[in-house]
Formats: C-alpha cells, sequence, structure tokens
C-alpha cells in the first residue's frame, strides 16, 4: 500500500505562482513513478505531469510544458509540482498518483483557485 498526501493548495491570483507537494508513504519511495493530475469542475481528471523514480525523466502536458515543473526528493519522500504563471484555467483539484507493481494510488486532492 502507498499513502500520498497533498498540500500547497489554496487562491492566488493570475499571474501567480505555488508549489504543491505529496508525502508518500508505504513503500520505498525510490521504487515507484510519480505524477500531477488535475480535474476541473466538471470535467474530467487530466494529466498534468510525471517523474520517474530516479528523478531523471520527467514527462509534462503540452500545454503546461515551461510553466509546470514537477520534481522529486527521495530523501524525503515528497514529489512537488511548482506552477508558475497560473491562469484562471487552472483552476482545479490537483491529485498526486504514485503507480507501484503496477497498481495506481491516488491522493485525496489538494485545491487550486487562480482568481482574476
Amino acid at each position: 500500500q502507498v499513502q500520498l498526501v497533498e498540500s500547497g493548495g489554496g487562491l492566488v491570483q493570475a499571474g501567480g505562482s505555488l508549489r504543491l507537494s505529496c508525502a508518500a508513504s508505504g513503500r520505498t519511495f525510490s521504487n515507484y513513478n510519480m505524477g500531477w493530475f488535475r480535474q476541473a469542475p466538471g470535467k474530467e481528471r487530466q494529466f498534468v505531469a510525471a517523474i520517474s523514480w530516479s528523478g531523471g525523466n520527467t514527462y509534462y502536458a503540452g500545454s503546461l510544458k515551461g510553466r509546470f515543473t514537477i520534481s522529486r526528493d527521495n530523501a524525503k519522500n515528497t514529489v512537488y509540482l511548482q506552477m508558475n504563471s497560473l491562469n484562471v484555467e487552472d483552476t482545479a483539484v490537483y491529485y498526486c498518483n504514485a503507480v507501484y507493481s503496477g497498481v495506481d494510488y491516488w491522493g485525496k486532492g489538494t485545491l487550486v483557485t487562480v482568481s482574476s
């Protein structure tokens, strides 16, 4: 089992920045790939970014590359999502995801609200 807890969401003005964190526990953190997804009101959950177990490979949704940066600290069992130049379309609940032994694990999400 893997437990994931997100934090760092909140209200920010358009153009601002936020850094989300996801603390993992339950398994050896460096053994699994991590990612971020988001779900806006009335929309399906969508992929945001992912990072390999070593941190050596990162992947982004095309529209977000350049504004969002995913990183991880295996010593702290934490993955981060740095979000810059936020706009109102980034308003969503952001979920942390871990893939371990072919199983997806999810956190409960953290709400990011961007005001105009």
